[in-house]
Parts: C-alpha cells; structure tokens; sequence
C-alpha cells in the first residue's frame, strides 16, 4: 500500500515538484519505529543530564549541553536530517540562538563512494552505453558529499567533463526521512509548543530544498539560468551543463580544471579587492535585478580562477516572486540611507504571519534604532551577519514570522560575507548595492506595496 504524496506547504526553491516521493505505510513505519526508539535512547539521557545541569551551570550551558547532542544525534540519523539540520539551524529568527550555532557545526561525513559504487552508479545512469560516451572516467572523487561525487570522465574526442554522480540508494533513504520530518512538522504545527509558529511553512519549504539537492535536472535547470543572467560579464563563470550527457542520477557539466580552494593568502593581494567586488556585485545581481539566487554560496560552492568567481552547485536556488524583489530592494535602499522604519516596515509586510499580540510599531522602532545603529559607520566595522543576527532575533522576540522565499536569499548574502571579508576587509557593502538598488527600484517601482495602517 501506498501513502498519498506528501504536498509541500508555503514557498519552494525554483524548479522542485512540492511533493515529497510517495513512500510505504511499511517503510515509514519501521524507519519510524527506528527513529523514535534511537531518539528516546540518546535525547531522554540528554534532557536528563540537562535537568541536572540547570541548577547548577545556569539555563544557558544546560541548553548548549542538549543542543550538542540533539546535533550528534542527527549525525547519527543521516544525511537528509544532516541537510535539514544544516539549513533550519540558519533560521535565526524561528529558532533559539545557541540551536543554531550547534546545528552550524553539521558537516557531511561520509566517505567518498568506493570504485564499486561509483561503477554502480554509472551503470545505472549510461548502462551499455557508458564506453560509448566516455574513454575514461575516474573513480577518485574530485570532490564528494553525502549525496553525490564530482567525477572526471573523458569523451572519445578527448574532451573533459565533469561528472556529478549520486549514490547508489541515496534518494529513497532521504525521501523516506524527509516525509517522516515533513509529518512529525505538520503534527508538532497542532501542538501548543508549535501554536503560532509556521512549522508547516518552514519544513516544507526546507524539505524542497534538500529534496532540490537530488533533484538533478532542476539544479541543471538552474545553472542554464544563472549561465543566461551572467551571459554578459566577464567576471562570473557558471559552469555549462551537457544535456545529452545528463542523467536522472548524474549531471554532466564541462570540467574546470585546476580547481581547488586556496587560501585567501595563496591570491594575489593586488587581485583580492576585484574579486571581493565582484562576488558582492554578483549576489546583489542575483538579489536585485535577476530574481534568482543562489542560495548555498559557502566556500566550498564558491572558487576564484583568474580574474573570475566560479559558482558551483546550484540545487538550492530561489526564484524571487517581483514583489519580494521590490521589498529587497526597498529594505536595502532604507539600509544604506539610514531610513530604519522603511526596513521595518519591509520585514513586517514580509512576514509569512505576525502573533496576534504583537506589537508591530515597537517593533518597527526597534528596527529603526538598529539601522541607525548602522548607518555612518565605517565599512570595516559594518557586518551584515552581525546586523542579520540582531535583526532576526527581533523577530522572534516579536512573533514575526518571515517567509523562507525572504529570509534564504538574503541568507547567501549573510553566507557570502566571511569570504568576501577574508578578500576586502574594508569592502563596503552599502555602497557597492547602491547602484543596483537605484535601479531595481526603478524596474520595481510599480510594485510598491501598500504600507500596514497604524
């Protein structure tokens, strides 16, 4: 027998079906049973220790004791809670602060797949047809994940290209989780501790996001968009996808050779402020004019070769509805020119619910005193992950809810910065958006939306 599929409430990353795989009432079950017995057997120990720690270290090292080990624990689970906890723990503004510095720390650990696995999954993508299309393929990754590996193969006119391959099995095992996580959401959504709260919303979109990540022909998809909107610069190479090479469990892309992450101190100090400029100007592109971001900039999707930033791996990425892109574009333009209750009133008409308690003009002043806390101040002492964190703890303080199609893309923004700083100190963020703002908002102008009365 067989479950209905699963729809994803709330907004979704651009290409992704809203449906989670349909799965069998008989393997839910029992990856259910085996999900709530290995919970009850590490997190009821953990609450304990934690009960006994509370009284004696304080509130804080008591929740930092828990949340370090509901983290292990989701280690332990696998790679979809891994990608889950990985995203949700950027929800500043949903979740406690010390939760999402603990589920930042997730990192795949898995091994490469062996060279069984990885002639395992070429059978399945090429079949006979493999010595056909390829001379040579490698069988030590070039780079590898939880969920797939990046492989050189040889074309019989001697042609490079890259192969992203899954692993074998990959996509039924985090199906399966993620419709056990989308329903546990939708349940805890009922339940007084999740009144009030956009679980639904959240999960939903989160699951999209990992499930985008096995989702092989959306993220080929989005790299022939991000390919379109950076067809004119010189400065952003997205790598082009083979579609006659392509496969359900393998994306074939040109090969870019010598491709390594080097130390910020191994790049010519000299080409450093370019490329910290140019990978701003390519997020704000992405934020402002294009309306589809790359959400999963961290170092290891972002490289710098020559003069040019290459962006790899585009399964999370977002299509921004033109309103959301006005209300960047307005909250933004009030960043750099100190209007505070203009972003104020951005987050307020952003969010996906308010509590029917809160109250929204204090929160709109605080947000002000925060902006003007910001305004002025030199380019070196401006940090966006700083002002995001206060920000987003506002929120949650407030009972504003932001919606997932407005919080990740500013978030690759937020994820960007580290790398950018380590480049140009001294970048100065508000400047750099200035030109895009003026222009977006005037692309936009007709969307101004309509101002909460009061």
């Amino acid at each position: 027998m067989m479950l209905p599929e699963n729809p994803l409430p709330g907004d979704r990353p651009a290409g992704l079906s809203r449906t989670i795989p349909r799965q069998s009432r008989l393997a839910l079950a029992t990856r259910g049973a085996f999900v709530v017995a290995s919970s009850a057997a590490h997190l009821l120990p953990a609450a304990a220790g934690a009960a006994v720690l509370r009284p004696l270290r304080g509130r804080t090292a008591a929740a930092r004791f828990f949340y370090r080990r509901l983290v292990r624990h989701l280690q332990r689970l696998g790679p979809a809670p891994v990608k889950f906890g990985q995203i949700m723990g950027t929800r500043r503004d949903l979740l406690p602060p010390l939760l999402c510095d603990e589920l930042g720390r997730l990192h795949d650990r898995v091994r490469p797949m062996s060279g069984r696995q990885v002639r395992r999954a070429l059978r399945e993508a090429y079949g006979p047809d493999l010595s056909r299309h390829f001379t040579e393929v490698e069988t030590t990754a070039r780079a590898s994940g939880s969920i797939a590996g990046v492989y050189r193969a040889v074309r019989p006119d001697g042609r490079e290209v890259a192969l992203k391959l899954q692993r074998p099995g990959i996509r039924r095992r985090m199906a399966l989780d993620l419709a056990l996580i989308h329903g546990a959401a939708a349940l805890a959504e009922k339940l007084p501790p999740g009144r009030g709260v956009p679980l639904a919303e959240l999960t939903g979109f989160v699951c999209a996001a990992v499930l985008g990540q096995l989702d092989f022909a959306g993220e080929r998809t989005n790299l022939a968009e991000l390919r379109r909107n950076f067809a004119e610069s010189d400065n952003v190479w997205i790598p082009a996808t083979l579609p006659e090479l392509c496969r359900p469990n393998c994306l074939a892309m040109e090969f870019i050779p010598d491709l390594v992450a080097r130390p910020v101190a191994e790049i010519d100090p000299a080409r450093r402020p370019r490329l910290a400029a140019r990978t701003v100007s390519a997020v704000y592109q992405m934020l402002f004019l294009d309306g589809f971001v790359h959400c999963d900039l961290h170092p290891g999707n972002v490289y710098f070769k020559g003069p040019r930033v290459v962006v790899l791996d585009a399964g999370f990425s977002i299509r921004l509805d033109p309103t959301v892109r006005r209300q960047f574009a307005d909250f933004f333009l009030g960043l750099a020119l100190g209007r505070g209750r203009q972003c104020g009133e951005v987050v307020v008409d952003s969010a996906v619910r308010v509590a029917p308690d809160a109250d929204v003009d204090g929160f709109i002043g605080r947000v002000a005193e925060l902006v003007k806390r910001n305004t002025g101040v030199p380019a070196k002492e401006f940090q966006l992950t700083r002002f995001g964190t206060e920000l987003f703890t506002l929120q949650r303080d407030f009972g504003l809810y932001a919606a997932s199609e407005f919080v990740f893309p500013l978030l690759s923004l937020l994820v960007i910065e580290g790398t950018v700083r380590d480049l140009d100190p001294d970048i100065d963020f508000q400047a750099a958006a200035r030109p895009m703002l003026l222009r977006a908002a005037a692309e936009t102008a007709h969307l101004a939306p309509q101002r909460r009365a009061g």
